[in-house]
């Protein structure tokens, strides 16, 4: 079971760009410290947690990892920065194929119970509990660019900036990386004059409902694209109630699940 479970959580075509980014094992000179492990089954471990949801603690005994080992590496490989890399490694990928759709970006957000941690605070809509907001952008399909997680009080306006700036650098066919979307799509939540003038004066076309003007639909048949994104990312069960201590942890597992959406799309265009 855990060989073939093992596979399917990562097959061949996904360590291929994993193993090149992760930090190579340094031995101490004076020896003793952490002794070498096998890289594969840790990082398959960790996307088993994400995918199940299940504790560290949990963690089957058939990954041939320790729940200790498995959680000290992750903390590890966040500090590194291993997941913002592989996320841009598979979006360059998809660039190269012309299959990032720079026509416009999609901005939406939804909400996370949290039990504790960093980066949460008093839910005004769920009756004041503890909660993160997951803040997604994405390309005109929906695809995930980029992504933010603050407290749940923290008003949805002020995530636009950092979403927008945190957009990679992504190849293309043809030409230059690129990094900037025409457009910009999203509800009233994120509207502010500042804002929009922010935008302009960065070439993008802000199309954001206004207050008391115009409905949330504004978004129309563009809405079901982000939601679909946010429905990807919620399917990986760590997600959907946050657990971790650390924000950067769960903004970490937040960006591996982005990662691994955008494989599946790769996945897709080479079978």
């Amino acid at each position: 079971m855990g060989v073939g479970l093992s596979q399917r959580l990562v097959p061949d075509e996904l360590w291929s760009p994993v193993a090149p980014l992760l930090p190579p094992f340094a031995s101490r000179p004076q020896g003793g410290g952490t002794a070498p492990v096998d890289e594969r089954a840790v990082f398959t471990a960790v996307v088993y947690v994400l995918t199940s949801g299940c504790a560290w603690r949990h963690l089957p005994e058939t990954f041939g990892v320790s729940p200790a080992t498995a959680h000290r590496r992750f903390s590890a490989w966040t500090k590194d920065g291993l997941w913002r890399r592989l996320h841009q490694v598979v979006l360059d990928e998809l660039g190269a194929r012309g299959e990032v759709d720079w026509t416009s970006a999609i901005v939406d957000a939804a909400s996370v119970r949290a039990k504790r941690g960093s980066l949460t605070g008093r839910n005004p809509v769920d009756r004041g509990k503890r909660g993160s907001k997951l803040h997604v952008l994405s390309d005109a399909q929906g695809l995930p660019l980029t992504l933010g997680v603050p407290g749940a009080n923290v008003h949805d306006s002020q995530a636009l900036l950092p979403l927008v700036l945190g957009i990679p650098a992504i190849r293309s066919r043809r030409g230059p990386r690129r990094r900037r979307p025409g457009r910009l799509r999203a509800d009233k939540a994120y509207h502010s004059a500042e804002r929009l003038k922010w935008l302009r004066e960065r070439g993008i076309v802000p199309r954001i409902s206004r207050p008391g003007i115009e409905s949330s639909e504004r978004l129309g048949r563009h809405r079901w694209k982000i939601e679909r994104s946010i429905s990807w990312l919620f399917g990986y069960r760590r997600l959907t109630v946050r657990y971790e201590r650390k924000g950067s942890h769960f903004l970490a597992f937040l960006g591996l699940a982005a990662a691994l959406t955008c494989y599946k799309k790769l996945a897709k265009l080479t079978t």
